[in-house]
């Protein structure tokens, strides 16, 4: 396969979006408002399974890498591998690393954290897709159902895989004993956030951040 244009920046870009995106994690989940609809799903289940946050991400990323690569490999690249691998562990790095130096949050802290990680999470986003080197296992499931199998738009479909993913962690959390005043930290104002209202600033890291970065402006 030919090497897109300007390969090693988009390659420096998609490394730093993937590291920027697992660190907004950390704050996310140090807020304790909720995080991202896929992140809520992984919260879930690591509640119910007893292996660091870090491998179960691969874990579970290479079972959505193995669906994607049989329904269409199209999606898949060099981005879908240092998420998959980094990601997690990263993430985890970063929460447990915020849990150390902020024993004691209160609510403007955590407000601060919520909204420092949804600055960042918008911006590494906006790094990672103009880097255009390949999607998450995450997001190919989406692209896959709408531009391979032809089946709704992907607005709608991936509305849907978001609602899943909630669902499925709230339920995994509740299953692995969690009390119901702990679900907001798997979904709550900052997974509606997310879900809706992300887009504006990505597409503003976009045009004044991401594209000039890569075209050397």
């Amino acid at each position: 396969m030919k090497k897109p244009e300007k390969f090693e920046k988009r390659l420096l870009m998609c490394i730093s979006g993937v590291i920027i995106c697992a660190i907004s994690v950390g704050f996310f989940k140090r807020a304790v408002f909720g995080v991202d609809p896929f992140q809520s799903f992984m919260s879930g289940l690591s509640a119910l399974v007893p292996i660091s946050f870090g491998t179960l991400y691969v874990i579970t990323n290479i079972l959505l890498l193995l669906f994607s690569l049989i329904a269409d490999r199209h999606y898949i690249g060099i981005a879908t591998f240092i998420n998959l691998f980094l990601v997690g562990y990263i993430a985890d790095f970063s929460h447990k690393t915020l849990l150390n130096l902020l024993p004691d949050l209160g609510l403007p802290g955590r407000i601060f954290c919520l909204l420092f990680a949804i600055v960042i999470m918008c911006l590494a986003s906006s790094l990672y897709f103009t880097a255009d080197l390949g999607v998450s296992t995450y997001d190919a499931v989406a692209l896959i159902i709408t531009g391979t199998w032809h089946k709704g738009q992907f607005r709608w479909v991936r509305i849907i895989c978001d609602f899943v993913c909630v669902a499925l962690g709230i339920l995994l959390y509740l299953i692995s004993g969690g009390n119901l005043s702990g679900i907001a930290s798997i979904a709550g104002i900052g997974t509606i956030i997310t879900a809706f209202f992300m887009g504006p600033l990505i597409d503003f890291f976009n045009r004044k951040v991401a594209q000039p970065l890569l075209n050397g402006k």
